[in-house]
């Protein structure tokens, strides 16, 4: 059963921007974390992009600081990934993720219950 529903991927010259939203409303908001990881082209590492603890503290990829920003609809429950400044390195698929709270994954894709099918991000010079 899906659970998690990404949408707002394509492609993107350098420079532009794109927002991405996912859909987590089947969850009850204050039983989970909620994320985005991402996995380019041609590798299988999942790296995490940006993540919403238990507390709402926020934490970011370092190669993304200043650039992207995670946000969320508390009322209907959809998280945001705003994208700036966008690069050909951020050309990936981007995931949604949700973890059970209390949550521990401190990135981990390991610790990650679940998933969202992806939208593809590509940024093109």
């Amino acid at each position: 059963q899906v659970k998690l529903t990404e949408t707002g991927g394509g492609s993107v010259q350098s420079g532009g921007s794109l927002r991405l939203a996912c859909d987590a409303s089947r969850f009850a908001r204050t039983s989970i974390c909620l994320g985005w990881f991402r996995q380019r082209t041609g590798t299988t590492k999942r790296e995490e992009v940006a993540f919403i603890e238990d507390d709402g503290s926020t934490r970011y990829a370092d190669s993304v600081k200043g650039r992207f920003t995670v946000s969320e609809d508390n009322e209907k429950n959809i998280l945001y990934l705003q994208m700036n400044g966008l690069k050909a390195t951020d050309t990936a698929m981007y995931y949604c993720v949700a973890e059970l709270s209390p949550c521990y994954s401190r990135g981990d894709p390991q610790g990650i219950g679940y998933w969202g099918q992806g939208t593809q991000v590509t940024v093109f010079s």
